[in-house]
């Protein structure tokens, strides 16, 4: 062999070598950075949700307000009707409520065909309000004030008349831990997505209530929703709510306090289910 052709191989061995290793070099750092010397995860793809934490840190004691809410035995609770991400099964933009009554779960759509699942309780209020609704205030550890045909049918609840001041809310309060108040127009609806601190109630349908959660997931879902996001229910994905017409539900609230400033003018839902 020449002396030519002898540096002509190693020119292109080399070449090759150096080809090689800038690959390597380029995917090492696609697959992680350093940020002061530690390995930093790429970012998730755009439009897919983020991992939920593990139930035990889900469900675990929150000290929250002042208040201390106790853990969640979620080994006793249906899995399904633990927080979860699933396949988004109504079709409604992100940002949308959707519950679904006959499932006893409630959906709140997020972007990339993606939807956060929470199990539900349903009180009779809750099975016999129907229609498109607009969450039109927020409220951390709510005010209960039991409606007057409520206080007829249970006379000890009297002392938490409007007029007697409400129920201040705390870790026994019906409404729970949050609440997120439906209207419909500028009319508050009187039913309520709201807490509970009887989880063994989620996915179950009980004497009173309207739409419960378990405490640590409507503090999940109140942090996640914005203000005048649309709600539907349904009792079944992509079938009406029908109330039945020989019974009356009462809600479980009042209403919105008197002063109350709320998130704004209601909006149409254009693309409902219904």
């Amino acid at each position: 062999m020449s002396t030519t052709e002898i540096e002509s191989y190693r020119l292109s061995r080399r070449g090759f070598l150096n080809a090689a290793a800038l690959g390597a070099a380029s995917i090492a750092v696609s697959a992680c950075t350093t940020v002061g010397g530690q390995p930093v995860e790429p970012p998730p793809p755009a439009n897919v949700e983020p991992p939920l934490l593990d139930y035990a840190t889900m469900y675990a004691p929150v000290s929250d307000g002042g208040l201390d809410l106790p853990g969640i035995p979620f080994e006793k609770i249906d899995e399904q009707f633990l927080r979860q991400i699933v396949p988004d099964p109504t079709g409604q933009r992100p940002g949308t409520i959707v519950v679904d009554t006959a499932g006893h779960h409630l959906y709140l759509v997020r972007p990339g065909g993606q939807a956060i699942r929470y199990g539900v309780g349903l009180g009779r209020a809750g099975f016999e309000w129907s229609g498109d609704a607009v969450v039109q205030w927020k409220q951390k550890w709510p005010k209960w004030t039991p409606p007057d045909e409520m206080i007829a049918r249970q006379p000890e609840l009297a002392k938490y008349s409007a007029d007697n001041g409400g129920m201040p809310g705390g870790l026994t309060n019906p409404l729970g831990a949050r609440a997120l108040y439906l209207f419909q127009g500028n009319q508050d609806t009187l039913y309520r997505l709201h807490g509970s601190p009887e989880w063994n109630s989620i996915g179950k349908s009980v004497s009173s209530g309207c739409v419960r959660l378990i405490n640590q997931d409507i503090i999940d879902l109140y942090d996640r929703v914005p203000g005048k996001a649309p709600v539907i229910v349904t009792s079944g994905i992509g079938e009406p709510m029908d109330a039945p017409a020989n019974r009356k539900a009462i809600p479980i609230d009042d209403g919105v306090p008197e002063g109350s400033i709320l998130l704004g003018a209601a909006r149409t839902i254009s693309d409902s289910i219904f």
